[in-house]
């Protein structure tokens, strides 16, 4: 009976030792394991602080470099196509100097003379890439259809016009080109259409806005516009929805459109823009609040391919001779 008891406390010993052994070497793992979990979790908070921190920095230092694109498509700097390319003969290339010392690039384009509507002068504010040559369809389109003339306002900074884009800028460019326009004798008693296409539409909307009690804006054409850039960020930079207060470069049109009350306003929407969501420009058209207002949707029109669907130009047509009348000279 002894041995046998001493036997059996010897084997509760094992066992007791074993399992502590077992137990021991599961706490090391679970350790081990832990460990781990925590430095991958610390690498990735340090990776997504970085992703975060490279995010904060784009945003913040470049983000004139990325909505001001003025370098794409590549040449657009100094390969600028000219009307006569397009079949265009009565035009004026013009070189456009700022109160701020810069010289900006344009062309003004006649329309028929004495035809209809040769008393409206529609001034174009293009997108954010390329140059006013790109553009030269379109006008080409507004003289023959429409029987308007153009001004195309080159930027700063796009183009063959000097200077760097910025809001200020551009703020500042397009009231230089309204008031060339005021000032020049064969257009001093024009009625006006300010006419914008995405970024050119919040260059627009500012424009107007101020000078929308003179009496000689007719009309303000938008084309796939947004509602600010700080509302577009989550759609163009998804991973930086949360930044958007870094963006100083704002152009607040829903903040600006309201006020806008006297000039009859035109929304061209492209319903398959992919850039900036079509819901921008409905809310938008909401927002305004001048007693004309018109929408106009474009089914099949994604962000650079509105101006080819089917009811584009006579939308404008329609709106030109309602606001500016057919006069002539």
């Amino acid at each position: 009976m002894p041995s046998r008891s001493l036997s059996f406390r010897s084997s509760n010993s094992s066992s007791s030792s074993s399992t502590n052994s077992i137990f021991t070497r599961a706490c090391r793992h679970a350790q081990i394991v832990i460990t781990k979990q925590y430095r991958a979790a610390a690498e990735l908070t340090i990776v997504t602080q970085g992703v975060a921190a490279v995010l904060t920095t784009l945003l913040y230092f470049k983000q004139k470099a990325l909505i001001y694109p003025s370098h794409m498509p590549p040449n657009s700097r100094t390969n600028v196509p000219r009307p006569s390319q397009f079949g265009i003969k009565d035009f004026e290339e013009l070189v456009i100097p700022t109160n701020d010392g810069e010289k900006l690039s344009a062309f003004y384009i006649r329309g028929p003379r004495g035809g209809r509507n040769s008393k409206c002068t529609i001034l174009m504010f293009h997108g954010n890439a390329g140059n006013i040559g790109h553009r030269l369809p379109i006008a080409r389109m507004l003289i023959n259809y429409i029987g308007c003339n153009v001004f195309m306002l080159e930027y700063r900074g796009y183009g063959l016009s000097t200077g760097e884009p910025d809001e200020k800028g551009l703020t500042l460019d397009a009231q230089t080109a309204l008031d060339y326009l005021r000032n020049r004798a064969e257009t001093s008693s024009h009625k006006i259409i300010i006419y914008g296409q995405s970024l050119g539409g919040a260059v627009s909307i500012k424009l107007v806005s101020k000078n929308q009690h003179a009496g000689d804006i007719a009309g303000l054409i938008l084309e796939n516009t947004f509602l600010s850039m700080r509302s577009l960020i989550p759609s163009v930079i998804p991973p930086a929805r949360y930044l958007t207060m870094l963006c100083h470069q704002v152009w607040p049109s829903e903040s600006i459109l309201p006020s806008i009350t006297e000039v009859p306003i035109l929304f061209l929407s492209g319903l398959q823009d992919e850039i900036v969501p079509p819901a921008h420009m409905r809310k938008l058209y909401e927002l305004a609040t001048t007693p004309t207002k018109i929408w106009k949707p474009l089914p099949g029109g994604d962000h650079n391919s509105s101006v080819l669907e089917e009811g584009y130009f006579e939308a404008i047509s329609d709106f030109v001779s309602n606001v500016a009348g057919d006069e002539k000279s």
